[in-house]
């Protein structure tokens, strides 16, 4: 049978998830969760991390499996993912912040460079504008992706994200 891993949980479970489940989801005893994960905030923290560098981490085997347009909409469901799992912990990562028992991570650096580097391909293929600012698309993907909301349909974020690809297409003339 195959366990669902802790991001897979928090996303799933759409707020506090106890611990003993994802110790009993993981097939581990709650006092192994414990070793590697002293607290609830530092289970979330190393999650979040995990999510982060699977999105950022994952554009150079899209852009060798994809033309890069078809790779930055991939990146996005992508990122989508990683942002409905930030969701689910977003409590217990805003207490953290601000206490200072997580750290601060430059998500927003990351994701902004992550895409520089799709468009940066786009742009050298022909397929992706190239006078976007990465940083006003990481601006527009969180504003659309944090406006939705769990209990939206699956189909929104797709319309949503196809719309983000519209304006990314090159111009043509008329």
């Amino acid at each position: 049978m195959r366990r669902t891993p802790p991001r897979a949980a928090f996303t799933a479970a759409g707020g506090t998830v106890p611990l003993e489940a994802i110790a009993r989801d993981a097939d581990v005893g709650i006092g192994t969760l414990y070793r590697h994960f002293p607290t609830r905030e530092a289970l979330v923290e190393a999650v979040y991390a995990a999510e982060l560098d699977d999105a950022t981490g994952s554009v150079p085997a899209l852009l060798r499996q994809l033309p890069p347009d078809a790779a930055l909409y991939a990146w996005m469901e992508r990122y989508a993912a990683f942002v409905a799992t930030k969701r689910a912990m977003a409590e217990t990562l805003r207490a953290g912040w601000a206490s200072g028992r997580i750290a601060t991570p430059a998500t927003r650096e990351r994701i902004t460079a992550a895409i520089a580097t799709i468009l940066a391909s786009g742009a050298e293929a022909g397929t992706l504008r190239t006078d976007v600012d990465p940083q006003d698309i990481t601006v527009m993907l969180m504003g659309t992706l944090l406006a939705t909301t769990g209990g939206d349909s699956p189909g929104q974020t797709g319309r949503l994200l196809d719309l983000v690809m519209d304006a990314l297409r090159p111009k043509t003339a008329h």
